[in-house]
Parts: structure tokens; C-alpha cells; sequence
């Protein structure tokens, strides 16, 4: 059996920043860049040669001598007419990011992302987690009080991520967690059981009913889009989640910002594309906190990259490293508010 490769792309352009962006948008959500080339570098034997399901062309400059070198050697379908990207820091650029992968979705497809939860089940840690101790001043705090409520947004190679940062969260902590992973929906329950198998923390699919509640964590689900009352109850709407992605991370940060505004905080860890990038600002603007797992401990850092590239994220660490900065945080939070 030939095993599955994500979609192979060809980005071509005169110009050397919109071919950085481009690139950096192909390879972010996982779709395989095989050239990135300026046009005079393609010649016959090299299109003839590639095996390309999509090109990408943008040329600031006209070359109907390329276009039309291109169009007699490629059967492959051919994207033109995206605009130029913006400076990466500036709040249009996840938008435009956004559009150039939803071109490429519509034209070949989604590309593959596997989570081998059942190799994530099954595994056994090679050293015990170092839980955190809770602070004797949280200790007292009243559990039916909603002091956070806290967005985990993962993608691909979130789950492990997530995993370790709830291990590591001593009990009683006053945080209700929110979880937007993209993941296929039959593998939600799944999910659901393997998160929480050496921490205990309560954890389920959001459904209508359900509430937010302290040391407990709901799931978004992957059909419809879940939004919260004043008291952090569930509303399941009867529509799908907005934008390309399920659960969209960027509809669960805006709705929790939009309910619980600086009580409000969200956790970036692995995972590809840029999902998130767009609401984490207005987090940041309601006074709620963003921050983000660290390259070099995401098995994939493209998420958490984009939202660090917005300029929101005050902290990076590792999920260990995440969760002793939240309790601290939560420490200092309740400290001030006595």
C-alpha cells in the first residue's frame, strides 16, 4: 500500500516577499511546498519533470512567455490572482493567510493531518509528571466561582501537548477549560478519555445542558457552534462553526472573550495553520491573556507561531511550563482581587 502524502504545490512569483509568504502559508497548513521558485528558473524539462497538484503563481510583473511555458507543460490546476501579503505582524495578515488556504483546499483538497490517539492511549510516560502544588491562597477559594475560563486551542499534535499540560495542573485550581481541537469528530470521545487518563480532571463534549465549571474542561464540538450564557452555560447553536476550520479556534476565543472578557485567557500549543491568529488580538484588547507553546517543544509550531507573529503572546514555555504560569497567574489574580 503507498502511504499517504498531503497534496505537493508549486509557488512561483517575481517577487521575493510574496513568495516568503506564500511558502510560509503552503507548508504552515501542511500541503507539501516542492518548488518556490522565480518564474526564469522554470524551465521545459523541469515542468514536464514536476509532479505538482496545484501551482500557486503570482507575478507583480507580466510574462506571458512564462504563462504560457507553464500552461503547455502542466495539467496540474493553476491559482492566480492572490493579493499580496500583508507584512506578517499586521492584523490583515492571518485574513489573508486564511484566504490563500482555503484556495488551496477547495482546489486539492484538505491535507492529511493524523492524531494516532490510540498510540497516545495506550503509551505510558517515561517519568511521572511533576504536578504542580496549588497555592494555599487558592485552596480556599470558592470552587462555584468562574475566576478564568481558559481556551486550549490545539491542532495537530495537540493532543500530547494538551495531555501533558493537564497533567502537570494541581487539583482544585479555579480555571474552567475549553478545549478547540482539530481533530476528526469520531474521534472526539476518544479524545475525551485519553486527555484525562492520569489527571482525572472532568472532561466531555459540550452539549447543551452542560456548564463551565472549575477544574473541569468541555470540549468544543467539531458540528456546531457552541457559545456561553452569563453563568458559562452551553448554547449550541444550530449552525456550523464560521471560517475553514472544525471547531474554529478563532469562533471559541471570540466567544469566550465576548462572555467573560478579562477572565478570559487562551493556550496556544501545537498544531498547523493560523487558526486563532485573528481573535487572539481582540483577547489581548478585553484584558485576557494569550500565550503559546514554544517551537521547539511543538510537534508542529505553525499555530502557535502565527499567534506569537500577532504580537499578543506575553508568554511561551512548554506545557509543563505553561501550566506553572497559569497557576501562578490565577495566584496572583485572586491575590489582587482580595
Amino acid at each position: 500500500m503507498n502511504e499517504r502524502r498531503n497534496p505537493r504545490i508549486g509557488v512561483v512569483s517575481d517577487s521575493n516577499l510574496q513568495r516568503l509568504a506564500l511558502a510560509q502559508a503552503v507548508k504552515g497548513h501542511g500541503y507539501e511546498l516542492c518548488f518556490n521558485t522565480s518564474p526564469d528558473r522554470l524551465d521545459v524539462s523541469t515542468l514536464d519533470a514536476a509532479e505538482i497538484e496545484a501551482w500557486v503563481v503570482d507575478m507583480q510583473d507580466e510574462d506571458d512567455e512564462f504563462l504560457d511555458r507553464l500552461l503547455d507543460h502542466t495539467a496540474a490546476p493553476i491559482l492566480f490572482g492572490l493579493e499580496e501579503a500583508p507584512p506578517q505582524g499586521a492584523r490583515s495578515y492571518p485574513r489573508w493567510e486564511r484566504r490563500v488556504y482555503v484556495k488551496l483546499r477547495d482546489t486539492v483538497g484538505e491535507p492529511f493531518q493524523e492524531e494516532r490517539l490510540d498510540v497516545l492511549q495506550a503509551s505510558e510516560p517515561e517519568a511521572a509528571p511533576v504536578l504542580l502544588e496549588l497555592p494555599p491562597e487558592l485552596a480556599a477559594h470558592d470552587a462555584d466561582t468562574l475566576e478564568v475560563v481558559c481556551v486550549l486551542a490545539a491542532s495537530l499534535g495537540g493532543p500530547a501537548a494538551v495531555k501533558e499540560f493537564l497533567d502537570s495542573l494541581p487539583k482544585g485550581l479555579p480555571v474552567a477549560f475549553v478545549l478547540a481541537q482539530h481533530i476528526d469528530e469520531r474521534m472526539q470521545e476518544t479524545l475525551s478519555h485519553v486527555l484525562v487518563r492520569h489527571n482525572g480532571i472532568p472532561c466531555k463534549v459540550a452539549a447543551a445542558g452542560d456548564r463551565l465549571r472549575s477544574g473541569e474542561m468541555l470540549i468544543a464540538p467539531v458540528a456546531n457552534e457552541i457559545d456561553f450564557g452569563p453563568a458559562g452555560d452551553v448554547i449550541v447553536r444550530d449552525i456550523g462553526w464560521d471560517g475553514p476550520y472544525s471547531p474554529s479556534i478563532d469562533q471559541v476565543i471570540a466567544n469566550v472573550t465576548r462572555r467573560f472578557g478579562d477572565r478570559s485567557g487562551a493556550l496556544i500549543f501545537s498544531g498547523m495553520g493560523g487558526d486563532g491568529a485573528i481573535s487572539g488580538p481582540l483577547m489581548q484588547e478585553a484584558g485576557g491573556f494569550v500565550w503559546a507553546q514554544t517551537a521547539a517543544t511543538s510537534a508542529c509550531s505553525s499555530q502557535p507561531d502565527s499567534m506569537r507573529a500577532t504580537g499578543v503572546v506575553s508568554f511561551s514555555g512548554s506545557p509543563h511550563e505553561l501550566a506553572a504560569h497559569l497557576v501562578e497567574h490565577v495566584r496572583q489574580r485572586i491575590a489582587a482581587l482580595a
